[in-house]
């Protein structure tokens, strides 16, 4: 009985299609905190904006086109945050939600999202400080926009 030894990677992979569903307070900071780690993993973003201020998001789009981020990679949706994010979660095409709102929607964002297990990370909206450095930026941003592939190479003597 020969022993196995092994190499183990663990490789971060972007998720995909991040449906994302911004935040209503700080509206500006928040909405480029949540964009901003998602499409540097390499993600596409449909985002949902602030339903109290959406010119804020027509305006961070409109600067976006204008830079070099490829067409596409950054979408906006307007409107009411409770009918939009039920449709984000129980999109196909979306591969993980981000939801940002009242108890009751992220409860159907969970929910919705169960049809296809998509990945979701949900917040109460008021429940962040995004001006603190902790809070409002960091790894868990990162973490929450890749998978982990591991990847198990054995070896025997």
């Amino acid at each position: 009985h020969a022993p196995y030894h092994g190499v183990t990677l663990a490789l971060p992979e972007a998720r995909g299609v991040i449906g994302l569903v911004a935040p209503s307070n700080q509206p500006l900071i928040s909405t480029i905190a949540l964009i901003a780690p998602a499409i540097a993993m390499g993600n596409r973003v449909v985002f949902v904006a602030s339903e109290r201020y959406p010119s804020i998001a027509l305006e961070l789009v409109q600067v976006l086109e204008t830079s070099d981020i490829p067409a596409g990679v950054v979408n906006l949706v307007a409107g009411p945050k409770a009918d939009l994010s039920k449709h984000l979660a129980g999109h196909a095409e979306v591969d993980a939600v981000w939801c940002w709102a009242d108890a009751e929607t992220n409860k159907s964002v969970e929910h919705a999202s169960g049809t296809d297990l998509k990945t979701t990370w949900t917040h109460v909206d008021a429940d962040r400080d995004w001006l603190d450095p902790i809070q409002g930026e960091g790894l868990e941003f990162l973490r929450q926009a890749t998978n982990v592939k591991n990847i198990w190479t054995p070896y025997g003597d």
